[in-house]
């Protein structure tokens, strides 16, 4: 079986289509369908269904996925054999949350950079339980993510930080409605979100369900940066790390609304496949992730 059909059918997976994986790879899509047709037809079995306009992987296609990531796992291998520990090469694919790459994470692909300059590095930004099943299925070496748990034996999770959490509005906000500790509550404000199924609106959603905090309306922008703007703009209330509007908050344009003790905070986490070879770019990577974030090795 040539390795390069392998290789295909792993970036079908990371993309979501034949499409996609084909403009990756700077094939055309025939090339791509052609590729698994001769995958299916040496294995006698289907690999993928279409589902709307993703790809994705059959019950066979499951079971034999296992064998697929071993044999290109024993390849990498193979490619580093010999080489000096100093020269880092090689592709690492990582995928974490916007708020963690964009207000926590650039100390460390800087310096990830700095060490490595010729791995060619694969940044991805998907929900934390996306992220999660990326890692079991293989199409990601790295996630820092959230902790969102159901990681069963297959997968490597070690702590990173905890932060915390904080609902956050416009100093225009009335006063009146800045309340979120009194029980049984309708408020004529507006929900705004980044993901709907992120981890801390999971948080939130509880805590309003709990308090019979009843908001009028939800709305879904899916960048931070976009929900601060409109949240500054008194638009609704936003429940995000601390971490990602302090910049805001201590210039004044945001405020932070109290809220019970009983919200906790959120635990970022490094994962990775439990049978997954540690390349020596995934090794460095991790490594700069415990000293910037300073957590000492478990």
């Amino acid at each position: 079986m040539d390795l390069k059909y392998l290789r295909t059918f792993k970036t079908i997976l990371e993309t979501g289509s034949f499409q996609k994986a084909a403009e990756r790879l700077n094939y055309a899509q025939s090339t791509v369908t052609l590729q698994m047709q001769m995958i299916e037809q040496e294995l006698s079995v289907k690999l993928f269904d279409k589902i709307g306009r993703k790809m994705e992987l059959t019950e066979a296609g499951k079971e034999l996925l296992p064998y697929i990531n071993a044999a290109l796992e024993a390849i990498a291998q193979m490619e580093c054999y010999g080489k000096s520990g100093k020269e880092l090469t090689g592709a690492l694919r990582i995928a974490m949350p916007e708020s963690l790459l964009v207000y926590q994470m650039q100390p460390v692909i800087r310096a990830f950079r700095e060490q490595a300059p010729n791995v060619r590095l694969s940044l991805q930004i998907p929900n934390c339980y996306i992220i999660r099943d990326q890692l079991l299925n293989g199409s990601i070496d790295i996630g820092v993510h959230y902790d969102v748990g159901g990681y069963g034996s297959s997968l490597i999770t070690e702590p990173l930080a905890d932060y915390p959490l904080a609902l956050i509005a416009s100093p225009a906000l009335d006063e009146k409605e800045r309340d979120f500790i009194r029980t049984g509550q309708r408020k004529p404000i507006c929900l705004v979100t980044v993901d709907q199924n992120s981890i801390y609106h999971k948080i939130l959603n509880g805590y309003l369900e709990k308090s019979d905090i009843v908001l009028e309306g939800e709305m879904e922008i899916e960048s931070i940066e976009a929900a601060k703007r409109s949240v500054a703009s008194n638009l609704g209330v936003l429940f995000l790390p601390r971490y990602s509007v302090e910049k805001e908050l201590e210039q004044g344009e945001l405020i932070e609304l109290p809220l019970e003790p009983s919200v906790k905070n959120i635990t970022a986490v490094c994962s990775y496949h439990k049978n997954k070879w540690i390349t020596p770019a995934m090794e460095l990577f991790i490594r700069l992730l415990r000293k910037e974030m300073q957590t000492p090795k478990l």
